[in-house]
């Protein structure tokens, strides 16, 4: 059996390994438009840092790693450009050489993850102007930094945004912020997103909140950030205003996709075309509190889809159980989670709720060094299941937004919530968990 993966990071090389192990006759081969294999893309905010010294140590496993070790056929530099279902074939370009290429497979799995979005503001590109998305993009922001930058403009306040201008911060420069809604944080609600406004302004980020980029300046070195409010001057402009599945080469295909162009896919990641599936960042995801598909491009997520394709590709039928949408972060002195659905999401999907809101500290309140901690669930208001949780604060938020994961997975209620058996010692816990306590306040 001939399997063939397009893209060589999370998704495409989980799904290979999972391969490597079910099939031992298996011949795999991996299609990689860029040179590097297998790595941790979420590093790589704190590699621009500092706080990781080479972008090696990001690399999992490097292509000659899956050709010598596991005798998997890993092509960097081959990008596929289209797809022929009929004749099970994949097409596309040696990017350095330029040669074309047309390779058959039994069984296929898309997993070409996603692109950042860029702004068409002006009508030439300008030096200066920089995305975070892979190692190379990572490496051309570090020898810009070499060079006389003193003030960074960052477009975009969600993860990226927020890691990029905290590590930018550490390294002495001059940060503006540029947020186009009112919350900085994808998934905060407004009275949680606020402490992350707090903690940027507290550390001498300047937060530009409902703002619009209407044009970036200069001849050929981005000089200045024109919104529709203000003109900020700057030595340099980091775009991170989130990403879009690379999926626009399979436009004539029958595959089905959502409208921002992600893969459609069912519990085994097969698409509706035989023998080809997709996971990952160019893939829609099942989201287990809103009953429907979505897209939520995250690592962990594109690691486990490919696994579960890898399986069912070699026959065994386990399939992906969705996701509620987990996520937590460091910024500056705090920490960011949330899991579920948010307030403003609850509204949207339709959804009866109501919410509970408290503010706690992460161990016993007489032990000392107990740090503050903000906690806000969602629920529904008819049956009181669980929608969402919020957490910050500077310590023991990742515990907690895990719990709510769990509780979310399992679709408990606050009752259940209050009844959980949680651990309980002074330095670690008040004899109410902080998530039991805003349970019970309902």
């Amino acid at each position: 059996m001939k399997y063939v993966m397009i893209g060589g990071d999370a998704a495409g090389m989980s799904c290979a390994m999972q391969i490597y192990r079910e099939d031992p006759d298996a011949h795999i081969v991996a299609l990689e438009k860029g040179e590097i294999f297998s790595y941790g893309q979420c590093g790589l905010p704190y590699f621009i840092g500092g706080l990781i010294d080479h972008h090696d140590k990001l690399i999992a496993r490097s292509a000659d790693t899956f050709r010598d070790k596991y005798g998997i056929d890993a092509r960097c530099s081959h990008e596929v450009t289209s797809i022929d279902p009929d004749q099970k074939t994949v097409s596309g370009i040696h990017t350095k050489t330029k040669m074309p290429f047309t390779e058959t497979y039994d069984r296929l799995l898309i997993a070409t993850g996603a692109s950042p979005v860029t702004l068409d503001l002006n009508d030439r590109s300008l030096d200066g102007v920089h995305v975070l998305k892979t190692i190379p993009h990572a490496l051309s922001i570090i020898k810009h930094l070499q060079k006389d930058v003193s003030h960074i403009t960052i477009i975009g306040g969600g993860y990226i945004g927020l890691e990029m201008a905290e590590n930018l911060k550490a390294l002495g420069k001059d940060i503006h912020l540029i947020q186009r809604g009112s919350t900085l944080g994808p998934g905060f609600d407004q009275e949680m997103a606020k402490h992350l406004e707090e903690e940027a302004t507290t550390h001498g980020i300047h937060v530009v909140l409902n703002e619009t980029v209407q044009r970036l300046l200069g001849d050929s070195h981005v000089t200045a950030v024109q919104t529709d409010k203000q003109t900020i001057d700057t030595d340099m402009v980091i775009i991170a205003i989130g990403v879009n599945p690379q999926t626009s080469f399979l436009d004539g295909t029958a595959i089905d996709r959502l409208e921002n162009g992600a893969i459609v896919v069912n519990r085994y990641m097969q698409t509706n075309v035989k023998d080809i599936y997709a996971a990952g960042d160019c893939a829609a995801t099942y989201h287990l509190v809103k009953k429907r598909l979505d897209y939520i491009p995250l690592g962990t997520t594109a690691n486990k889809q490919g696994r579960i394709a890898g399986f069912h590709m070699t026959g065994t039928n386990r399939a992906f159980q969705g996701v509620t949408g987990t996520a937590v972060m460091k910024f500056m002195d705090v920490t960011a989670g949330r899991t579920g659905l948010s307030e403003n999401e609850a509204k949207k999907e339709g959804i009866p709720y109501s919410t509970s809101t408290i503010r706690s500290t992460d161990h016993a309140g007489y032990y000392p060094d107990a740090k503050k901690m903000k906690v806000k669930l969602i629920y529904r208001s008819d049956n009181r299941s669980l929608l969402g949780a919020q957490i910050i604060g500077k310590s023991g938020v990742d515990k907690r937004i895990d719990v709510m994961a769990t509780a979310l997975y399992q679709e408990l209620t606050l009752t259940d919530l209050e009844d959980l058996d949680i651990s309980y010692a002074p330095p670690f816990n008040s004899v109410w968990d902080p998530l039991q306590q805003a349970a019970r306040r309902t």
